[in-house]
């Protein structure tokens, strides 16, 4: 096994709940709220809402079951990264959505959203990690057609503020499918995940 390997191995993932929310605040608060101050509620209808704490809003999303998301703990039970899926009813903040509704894709089951991992430890696997963890838990709840809308990256430096919901090619290795363009570099990939014995 390779040292990358053994790394990334070493990696557990849980879901996001209210029994874990102080250890999803704490990657947050460490990394300044997110994007300064975003708690991944970018893609919940809540955003945009004048007067709310970003705050609030995702620990109450949390208890109710409205927010759901892959945790990535690190050996010692730290979170260390996260990947949200939803249904997107739950995530209806789509990105390029002029562009998307243009030409709707199927009506997908669960739809990616934001993948983050903590400043020091990327370049670990941790956002792969996350990605696969969010699909065995989609496939956990039932399965059905995955979502997301990602930046290519290939050929091109891209700016990690652009990279919220993972790379297309991240998503590639996990057997999803460019179906349309809806920016200069994003795509909409989509992906059949099948239900798992354990739903």
């Amino acid at each position: 096994m390779s040292a990358a390997a053994a790394e990334t191995a070493a990696w557990s993932v849980v879901p996001l709940d209210g029994e874990r929310w102080d250890g999803f605040a704490d990657l947050v608060e460490r990394n300044n709220g997110i994007f300064g101050g975003c708690w991944c509620i970018g893609w919940h209808p809540e955003c945009g809402q004048r007067g709310i704490s970003h705050r609030d809003v995702k620990e109450q999303l949390v208890r109710d079951g409205r927010a759901q998301a892959a945790l990535v703990l690190d050996p010692g039970g730290a979170v260390q990264g996260w990947c949200q899926y939803g249904p997107p009813e739950e995530l209806p903040g789509i990105k390029h959505r002029r562009a998307y509704a243009k030409e709707p894709p199927p009506h997908p089951d669960w739809r990616i959203a934001c993948l983050y991992v903590d400043r020091r430890h990327r370049g670990q696997g941790v956002a792969r990690v996350a990605l696969g963890g969010a699909l065995e838990l989609v496939a956990r709840a039932g399965g059905g057609l995955v979502e997301a809308i990602s930046e290519v990256t290939a050929g091109r430096e891209a700016h990690g503020r652009f990279l919220f919901s993972g790379t297309a090619e991240l998503l590639e290795d996990h057997g999803f499918v460019r179906v349309r363009q809806v920016g200069l570099h994003a795509w909409i990939l989509n992906r059949t995940v099948e239900p798992s014995k354990e739903s």
